[in-house]
């Protein structure tokens, strides 16, 4: 950086600043950007079904918007990808990305599949997306009680299913032992 920087600037994007080192911060002029609320999140999607002229019920709409929440453009493509003759449908579970596994734990845990759920979760996750599926969990506390008192619980258990990311040999065994406490809530 300090060779080329009069003559090329650099821009750096991250997920996680506390992770940067401090040298990079003091080189860097740093602007945090919040991501969108989940209602407007969901208004948003649904104001482009509608100007597309695409039908869709809420409850499909919510599937979508709980899978992909905060990626606006991921939700927009997802719904684009399964919308056919005018009309939003359910999703299939095929729509052939790895983070697809979201849009089926969402139906599944929806009909009370629980079980269902975290064997398609342990299977589908990859190690190195366990922190991405603790805030999944986190941002859809509504999937594991509609009681704030209950929510409140929920996110301890969260909370410790990702402090113990770093300790276990095992991911899957941790994230399964996470959403069978999350299930019995």
């Amino acid at each position: 950086m300090e060779m080329y920087h009069a003559s090329a600037r650099f821009i750096l994007t991250c997920n996680y600043p506390n992770r940067v080192i401090p040298a990079l911060h003091s080189r860097c002029q740093g602007f945090h950007i919040d991501k969108i609320d989940i209602t407007e999140f969901t208004a948003r999607v649904a104001t482009v079904l509608v100007s597309e002229g695409v039908e869709f019920d809420l409850d499909t709409l919510d599937t979508y918007v709980r899978s992909t929440y905060p990626d606006l453009r991921k939700c927009l493509n997802t719904c684009q990808m399964n919308s056919t003759a005018g009309q939003l449908i359910q999703p299939s579970g095929d729509e052939g990305d790895s983070r697809d596994w979201k849009l089926s734990a969402v139906e599944l845990f929806k009909a009370g599949k629980t079980n269902e759920a975290r064997k398609l979760m342990c299977s589908a996750v990859r190690p190195e997306e366990m922190e991405e599926v603790f805030r999944w969990c986190y941002d859809n506390l509504e999937l594991w009680s509609k009681d704030v008192e209950q929510q409140d619980k929920a996110i301890i258990i969260i909370r410790n299913g990702m402090a113990n990311i770093p300790l276990v040999a095992d991911q899957e065994i941790n994230l399964s032992a996470t959403l069978c406490e999350l299930a019995q809530l």
